[in-house]
């Protein structure tokens, strides 16, 4: 039947297009049904237009600074207009390349709107079509607003991520609620292009879920650039106007009053579960509101499975896509390894990077784990201060006892790049000792992250 494959995946980001090449590479037939472009958020209004963006705010900041450098580049004028232009040039190439990989791999796109259907089958418009193996649910997440308070995206005044990357202009002033990973990043980004940004988090600090001397560290660096940061504060009305917006907020008991001429929603996503057919097909919700799943990600419906954001936290591309292929082998016949959720990278771009993996040392306290600390600071670390980017620091949680690495967490100039080690050395069950045996070149930054081992076992070298 020219509408029945072995697995069919409702949503094309970097859980379902993923899962597809995978299910086609083990010789399973696969459709993925997409009613925007393949790429889904991240590729086309998520991670890759908004790395593009920090981009261009890392050279107009290092352009600020080249006199230092010995180089002299005259006035700087930045344009969002154009940086935000060469990143939709990114973002299309990058969309255009998830359709080449379709097809390199035989995989059947619908384009369109799939609800799902009792007995693994799937309807897209008057067509319906039907799995032999599996439907896999993989329809992300998207922006969501606090209507109750008055800050109910219109997309002019009151914008979200998605908005926010297609500005010809940029506002003369913009407040964003929320301080985690998207709202750091736009601060970043905004403040680079002359917008006077304040950041607002209701939660004790920024970037919440990262370690306390991570959030601390973003924050000193926020505020020593500039970005007014307000923690432990909530936003308890808003006034809307044409131009401008009119935020009531209670920082700690503090009334505050803070007028913008935009304000960007970055408190947390809702996931797209709306209308697809779940109740129909029996499959039921979290508490949450995520689409509950065992450990091999199959819902309470028998041959339905959810993967990425929709299965829940940590709602991250690279999670998803490693859920994509894990299902994809079960559905072919294998027994892949258990994905170790404690074990996925945390990243945000910003600048100063933050990476981490595992515990924070607040959550070693909390289990009362016998931990060791392991710190090193790039400021004593000879690339860094080669390239003047001496920010930050690498931290090491390690037990106490047999050295296994609990935690690690960096903040820096490519701390992305660098939290991999220490994520494969965790992932593989390596000690400190362990990290210590590999030689790391010199002068690099990683470096600093075999100085931190070293001096979790208390015989750090350079400091």
């Amino acid at each position: 039947m020219a509408n029945s494959f072995d697995v069919i995946i409702l949503g094309g980001g970097p859980a379902g297009y993923v899962c597809a090449i995978r299910a086609a590479q083990l010789g399973l037939t696969a459709a993925v049904i997409e009613r925007e472009k393949l790429g889904g958020v991240c590729v086309n209004i998520g991670c890759i237009p908004t790395k593009a963006l920090l981009h261009s705010a890392y050279i107009a900041g290092l352009l600020k600074e080249s006199k230092d450098f010995g180089v002299e580049v005259g006035s700087i004028t930045t344009d969002y207009g154009v940086a935000m232009k060469r990143s939709r040039r990114v973002s299309d190439q990058n969309s255009k390349g998830v359709e080449f990989l379709m097809k390199k791999n035989k995989v059947t796109v619908v384009k369109g709107s799939g609800v799902l259907q009792p007995g693994r089958k799937v309807k897209v418009g008057s067509e319906v079509y039907e799995a032999k193996k599996a439907v896999v649910v993989a329809t992300g997440s998207r922006v969501k607003g606090i209507p109750q308070i008055g800050l109910e995206i219109n997309k002019t005044t009151v914008i979200s991520s998605d908005e926010a990357l297609l500005l010809e202009q940029v506002p003369q002033s913009l407040a964003i609620v929320g301080a985690g990973a998207v709202g750091m990043e736009f601060a970043d980004i905004f403040h680079a292009f002359g917008v006077k940004v304040t950041l607002i988090e209701a939660l004790p600090r920024i970037l919440p879920i990262e370690d306390a001397e991570a959030s601390d560290a973003l924050a000193k660096s926020y505020k020593k650039r500039g970005i007014d940061v307000i923690a432990g504060a909530k936003v308890t009305k808003a006034a809307v106007g044409k131009d401008k917006v009119t935020l009531a907020i209670d920082a700690g008991g503090e009334k505050k009053q803070v007028v913008v001429a935009a304000v960007l929603m970055a408190a947390g996503r809702a996931v797209n579960i709306e209308d697809i057919g779940l109740k129909e097909c029996g499959i039921q919700l979290t508490e949450r509101g995520f689409i509950k799943v065992d450990k091999n990600l199959q819902t309470s419906a028998a041959g339905y499975y959810a993967i990425g954001d929709v299965a829940g936290p940590p709602m991250l591309a690279h999670k998803g896509s490693r859920e994509g292929v894990r299902v994809a082998e079960i559905l072919a016949g294998h027994r892949p390894h258990a994905i170790r959720y404690d074990n996925v990278p945390s990243v945000t771009y910003c600048h100063p990077e933050v990476a981490s993996i595992g515990l924070t040392e607040d959550q070693c306290k909390e289990q009362k784990l016998d931990y060791q600390v392991g710190r090193f600071p790039f400021s004593a670390n000879g690339r860094a201060r080669g390239s003047g980017e001496t920010e930050g620091f690498v931290k090491i949680v390690r037990d106490k006892k047999y050295g296994e690495i609990l935690g690690a967490h960096i903040v820096g100039a490519h701390a992305s790049e660098m939290i991999h080690e220490l994520a494969v050395a965790r992932e593989n069950e390596y000690t400190v000792e362990e990290v210590d045996l590999a030689i790391h070149a010199h002068p690099t930054m990683s470096e600093a992250v075999a100085e931190a081992a070293l001096d979790s076992l208390g015989r750090v070298l350079h400091v």
